[in-house]
């Protein structure tokens, strides 16, 4: 099993998040909820679509852009098919779309 975390700018997180329910891995039309998401607003210091995108933070010291950090957990078959969703979905012209990272897990427990 593995946890996925991609941060993704504001302005795409809608998308990434309607392409990720629609994904094969996901369940797409089945309506699957097999996949828990986890989304938080970060701040960060990727580059800005624009200057209004920035603004300074008094307790980082900075200037950041606000973006959002998803999370969930997939079956390790699922990691391919997941990170070609987000990609596709997140990608802004230049450089500075996002990151994604996977992590193994060792155990993971669904509470029911």
């Amino acid at each position: 099993m593995k946890e996925m975390k991609a941060y993704i700018h504001r302005s795409r997180v809608a998308d990434v998040i309607a392409a990720l329910k629609e994904s094969k891995a996901w369940g797409g039309a089945t309506g699957d909820a097999r996949h828990n998401l986890a989304v938080y607003l970060v701040k960060g210091m990727v580059p800005s679509l624009d200057g209004h995108d920035r603004h300074y933070s008094t307790d980082l010291g900075d200037e950041v852009v606000n973006e959002y950090k998803l999370e969930l957990l997939c079956a390790d078959a699922e990691v391919d098919e997941l990170i070609q969703t987000i990609t596709a979905s997140a990608h802004m012209a230049g450089s500075g779309s996002g990151w994604i990272t996977v992590t193994e897990l060792t155990h993971a427990v669904r509470i029911r």
